[in-house]
Parts: C-alpha cells; sequence; structure tokens
C-alpha cells in the first residue's frame, strides 16, 4: 500500500493520478476535503481508501497501521498559502504533522518523501541551490516558507535527510487547482479573468528594475512535478532535499500571453498596484538549480511554458476536466 496524504489537492491527486498510470491503485488517500470542490479532484482516480488528516493521525498514533504493508508514504498535506498568517496552524500542520509522520516512516524503514518549498530560498540573495549544508542561511519571507524550512532544518539536524527526500517544489500549476481560492496558480487566474473579461490583471513591478509583468518566476507543470518526484522516489539514492522545478526563469508576461493565444484573444494586460501587505515579501526572481537532480539521473526536460498553458488551458480548463477525466474521454 502506498499513502499519499494531501491526496485531493493540486500535486497530491497528480501523484494518484500518475500512479493509477503506472498500474498502482493500492492507494491510501488522506486529506481534509472540507466544504470545497478538492472532492472533485479524486472522482476518476482509483485508489483503494480514504481518510480524513486528523482520523489519519489519529490511527497512525494508535498504532492502527502497525499490521499493514506500507510501501511508501508520499507527503504532500500541508496548507500551501503563502497569505496564512496564523504562525501556530501553520507550525502545527506543516511542521509537526510532519515530524510525527516522519518519525513513525523513520522507526519502521518505510519509504517518505514529503513537500518541502522553494520559499524556503526567501528574496533568492543566498541563491536556488538545493545545498543541504547551507540550508540554515536560509531566511524564508513568510511563514509559509518558514514551516517548511523549519522541518527542512529538524530533518537535517536529526540525520534523517540520508534517509528521507524533501521536494522544494517551485510555482507548481495545472489541472486540479481549481479548489485552491486566492491561491490560484495565474494560469488559472488567467483563464477566468480573460473567459469573463478579454483582460489580465498583473502586479506593477515596484524595482526599477523590473518592468510591469517583467517578474519572473520557475514555472513548473504539474505533470513535470510529479514526474520528477515519482523519480525520486523509486530511485535508490533519492535522500535528502532537491529542487522540483523546470530549471528556467519566465516572466508573468509570456505566461499571460500564452494564455492569451490558448483562448484565441488578444493580449490586453492591466498592470494594478500591488497589496501592501505583500509588497515586502515579494519574490521578483525564482529559478531552481536542477543540477542535483540531473547528476542522479534525471534527464527530461520540463514542458515548456508556452506548451504546458495551451494542454492546461485548452486540455482541461476549457472543457471542465480534471486528471483521469482525460482518459474515460478517450
Amino acid at each position: 500500500m502506498y499513502i499519499v496524504t494531501g491526496g485531493a489537492g493540486l500535486i497530491g491527486s497528480a501523484v494518484v493520478w500518475e500512479l493509477n498510470r503506472r498500474g498502482v491503485d493500492d492507494i491510501l488517500v488522506v486529506d481534509h476535503l472540507g466544504t470545497s470542490d478538492k472532492w472533485k479532484n479524486l472522482r476518476a482516480l482509483a485508489f483503494a481508501d480514504y481518510l480524513e488528516k486528523d482520523e489519519f493521525r489519529s490511527r497512525l498514533a494508535s498504532g492502527a497501521f502497525n499490521g499493514a504493508r506500507i510501501e511508501g508514504v508520499i507527503h504532500m498535506g500541508a496548507c500551501s498559502a503563502t497569505t496564512e498568517r496564523d504562525a501556530s496552524y501553520l507550525a502545527g500542520n506543516n511542521f509537526l504533522a510532519t515530524k510525527e509522520l516522519a518519525e513513525y516512516c523513520l522507526g519502521r524503514g518505510i519509504r517518505f518523501l514529503y513537500a518541502s518549498s522553494c520559499a524556503t530560498y526567501g528574496d533568492g540573495s543566498r541563491g536556488y541551490v538545493d545545498d543541504e549544508s547551507r540550508i540554515e542561511e536560509l531566511r524564508p519571507m513568510n511563514m509559509y516558507g518558514y514551516s517548511k524550512q523549519m522541518f527542512d532544518l529538524w530533518a537535517k539536524r536529526r540525520g534523517a535527510l540520508a534517509k528521507i527526500t524533501g521536494c522544494k517544489f517551485s510555482n507548481v500549476y495545472g489541472p486540479n487547482e481549481r479548489h485552491k481560492g486566492e491561491m490560484r496558480s495565474v494560469v488559472l487566474r488567467a483563464f477566468e479573468q480573460i473567459s469573463e473579461t478579454g483582460t489580465l490583471k498583473l502586479f506593477r513591478s515596484y524595482r526599477p528594475e523590473y518592468a510591469d509583468g517583467e517578474q519572473m518566476r520557475d514555472f513548473l507543470y504539474v505533470k513535470d512535478a510529479v514526474d520528477m518526484v515519482l523519480f525520486l522516489f523509486g530511485h535508490s539514492r533519492g535522500f535528502g532535499l532537491y529542487n522540483i522545478g523546470s530549471g528556467r526563469a519566465e516572466t508573468w508576461n509570456a505566461l499571460a500571453a500564452a494564455a492569451f493565444e490558448a483562448l484565441g484573444k488578444p493580449v490586453r494586460i492591466e498592470y494594478v498596484d500591488m497589496p501592501d501587505h505583500l509588497r515586502d515579501r515579494y519574490q521578483y526572481y525564482t529559478k531552481a538549480e536542477m543540477g542535483k537532480l540531473r547528476a542522479l539521473g534525471y534527464e527530461r526536460e520540463a514542458t515548456g511554458l508556452h506548451e504546458a498553458v495551451i494542454d492546461d488551458v485548452r486540455g482541461y480548463l476549457m472543457p471542465g476536466l480534471y486528471l483521469g477525466d482525460e482518459c474515460e474521454k478517450r
């Protein structure tokens, strides 16, 4: 049995989708569905069982899984809101819960892979290199990033990074993110705004070296993200911290142009003021250094931004499909 936490979320449901494509359906999905439409991400996927996260943690603590044959745990469950201000909630949900699950797996020799984040790199002044020897130097710019940094640091102090895998995800987007509310990617926001108004709003730049819309991000299609994750998960030496990104820095304007093309509409961008509370925490440039993953033997190139946005918009958003639905459609 495989356990995928956050299994109804963007990356987690894509992990289950890809496992299904590889013939695996003996999967326990763990998540908190709440009142959102996140449940729709699961409809076309095959898995053995589902548990709410609190029930899962309770059963784990009680020893209910001690006799189960667990092939591995892919822990994607976390609060991913970079704007979340409740530090105690983030510490409990992203740090403590991850630590409990890691301890369980370490104590039983169970393969454990978890979601860290490129948000741990902060403003990028210390680079975007997945070098475990220097993670103490990183200064995340928001509590979400620090909650991920807390666990990375704990794992290093405990000596666990030689036995577990942390995936430092860059800006992941793609099918199955409709439930994410304010944390929806700009691709999905672009689809919504352009469809409704023919215009896309992007933040102005407040740094002279970046023109409006020329702020840069490492954008990664979710299908590429899970391919990297499962490569690491199945690799005999895939332990430690690894960047999960495209290795390219591309502009919001380039992303917007692809979205307009996908919808067959002329480019019309309106640059708007950034909220005051974001201005001192905004990243103007991110680019994950991918040499470490390449050195391990990962050769596949991430899908280009233009191609991926077209696939997302035309393949999923326009027809209203989720991952797995495309198989049924064929």
